[in-house]
C-alpha cells in the first residue's frame, strides 16, 4: 500500500515537462517490462499492520542482528534560531535510519539478465557479459532485501549518550530530531554508530556541524556532478547498474575550489530512492566534498519504481526538501547547482521566490551530450527565463564548461 501511495503522490506531482519526457522516451513501456525484485509478503503481519502507527507503534521491537540490518544516513547538525540571538542554542540534527531484512529478496538472475539485455550487453559475449552481470547483481542487492518496518535501533551519540532511533513506519525508515548534549566547532564532524555495530553493514553515520551563518551549497547529483543520462530509461539503467560511476568533467575541481574559497556546508539533493545511498555516498566521497545526501524516502522493490523516482514529480520533491533545509539553516547564504535535464531550474526558481534572500547564486549546467534529450527545448532561453521569473539576472547563470564559473565563484567571496 505504501508503494501505491508513493506512486500516486509522484503522479499527482508530475509536471508537463515530466509527462512529455516520459512519453517521448517511452519510460512507461520500459517500466512495464522491468521485474519485481522482492516481496513484502515476507514481512510478518504484526510488523506490517502495526507499521501504520509509525513512531507511536507499541508493537515495534529492536532490530534483530541475526536477520535484520540498519542503514544510518549522514546528516548536518544545526542550531535552532532563537528569538533572542544572544542565547546560544544546543546542536540538533535530523537522524534518518532505514531498516532491512537480510537475504529476503528473491533470485535476481532473471532481473540481471533482463537489465544486461536492455543496456546492450550481448548474449555470448563471453567475459564481458559475465563481468557485466556480476556488477549488475552487486548493485541490485540494495533493491532486493525486503524492508523491515516497526523496528528501532539504539545508537551511541558523542559523549556516550544512547539514543533510540525509530521505529520505522510503512517505508521502514525513521526520521527524528535529536539534540546533542555536547559542543562542537563549525565544520567539525563526529561519527555515530549502533550500540551493536554489527547491525550497520555500511558503517556509522557522520554528522557535520554547521553554525547558523556562512555559505551552503545545494547540489543536484544526476547529470550535475555524476553522469546519469536521466532523459533515457536505458541510460539510467546503464549508468546505475553497469557503468563505472563517472563524475562530470571538471566538476570535482570546481567543487574543491568552492570548498577552499567559501568553506560551505554541503547538501547533495537527488530524486533517487534511498536504496542507492551506499552507491551514491561512495561515489561522492571519492570525488567531491563530503556532505549530507538527501534522497526520496520510498524504497522500491521493483525497478519501474526506481525509474519513476527519477522522472516523476522531481520539482515538487526537491522544492519540499529545500524548504526543510531552509528551516534548519535560514541564515546561510545558498549557492544552488543543477542541470537542464529535468526540473532543477524550476525548483531553484521556486525556492528563490519562496525563501526571500536565502539563495544568492544559481548555476545550471546546460546538458548537450544526451542523445535522447530534446536539447533545443530543455536548453532554450525561453525555458530558463520562465523558470527564473522574478529572479534577478545576475543571480542565475547557465554554463556548459565548469571552467566558466570560477570568476563567478570568486566574486562570492566576501559577499
Amino acid at each position: 500500500m505504501q508503494r501505491a501511495f508513493d506512486r500516486a503522490r509522484q503522479l499527482l506531482e508530475e509536471t508537463r515537462g515530466d509527462k512529455k519526457t516520459r512519453k517521448t522516451e517511452e519510460f512507461p513501456s520500459i517500466e512495464r517490462t522491468l521485474p519485481s525484485l522482492g516481496s513484502p509478503a515476507s514481512i510478518p503481519w504484526t510488523q506490517n499492520i502495526s507499521s501504520y502507527l509509525g513512531s507511536n507503534n507499541p508493537l515495534a521491537g529492536p532490530v534483530d542482528p541475526a536477520t535484520e540490518s540498519v542503514w544510518l544516513f549522514d546528516n548536518t547538525a544545526y542550531r535552532p534560531i532563537h528569538p533572542y540571538p544572544h542565547r546560544l542554542q544546543p546542536w540538533q540534527a535530523d537522524f534518518h535510519a532505514a531498516f532491512f531484512k537480510k537475504g529476503t529478496g528473491k533470485d535476481v538472475s532473471k532481473a540481471v539478465a533482463d537489465i544486461a539485455d536492455k543496456v546492450g550487453l550481448k548474449e555470448g559475449s563471453g567475459q564481458e557479459r559475465e563481468r557485466g552481470e556480476r556488477t549488475i547483481a552487486e548493485r541490485l542487492q540494495s533493491f532486493v532485501d525486503v524492508v523491515a518496518p516497526a523496528r528501532w535501533v539504539e545508537v551511541k551519540l558523542p559523549g556516550g549518550k544512547v539514543q533510540r532511533l525509530g521505529p520505522g513506519g510503512r517505508s521502514a525508515t525513521s526520521q527524528q530530531i535529536v539534540s546533542f548534549g555536547t559542543e562542537h566547532a563549525n565544520g567539525a564532524t563526529v561519527e555515530t554508530d549502533a550500540v551493536k555495530e554489527e547491525l550497520t553493514p555500511h558503517g556509522p553515520m557522520t554528522t557535520t556541524f554547521a553554525e547558523p551563518e556562512g555559505w551552503m551549497v545545494i547540489s543536484d547529483i544526476d547529470d550535475t556532478v555524476k553522469v546519469t543520462l536521466t532523459p533515457s530509461p536505458t541510460g539510467i539503467l546503464r549508468t546505475t547498474f553497469l557503468s563505472e560511476p563517472t563524475p562530470i568533467a571538471s566538476m570535482p575541481a570546481l567543487y574543491n575550489h568552492i570548498q577552499s574559497l567559501l568553506n560551505p556546508t554541503w547538501f547533495y539533493l537527488s530524486a533517487s530512492p534511498y536504496n542507492l545511498y551506499p552507491f551514491l555516498r561512495t561515489f561522492l566521497h571519492a570525488h567531491y566534498p563530503a556532505g549530507t545526501i538527501l534522497l526520496r524516502d520510498a524504497s522500491w522493490m521493483d525497478l519501474s519504481g526506481f525509474l519513476m523516482s527519477l522522472t516523476q514529480g522531481t520539482e515538487a520533491y526537491k522544492r519540499d526538501r529545500m524548504v526543510k533545509v531552509h528551516s534548519w539553516l535560514p541564515k546561510r547564504k545558498v549557492l544552488c547547482v543543477g542541470d537542464s535535464t529535468q526540473s532543477d531550474p524550476e525548483a531553484y526558481g521556486d525556492i528563490y521566490r519562496m525563501c526571500k534572500g536565502w539563495v544568492k547564486k544559481i548555476f545550471i549546467r546546460k546538458v548537450t551530450d544526451v542523445a535522447e534529450m530534446d536539447v533545443a527545448e530543455k536548453n532554450s532561453p525561453e525555458r530558463f527565463e520562465k523558470a527564473f521569473k522574478d529572479v534577478p539576472r545576475e543571480v542565475w547563470q547557465v554554463f556548459e564548461d565548469p571552467n566558466e564559473l570560477y570568476a563567478a565563484v570568486d566574486a562570492l567571496k566576501g559577499t
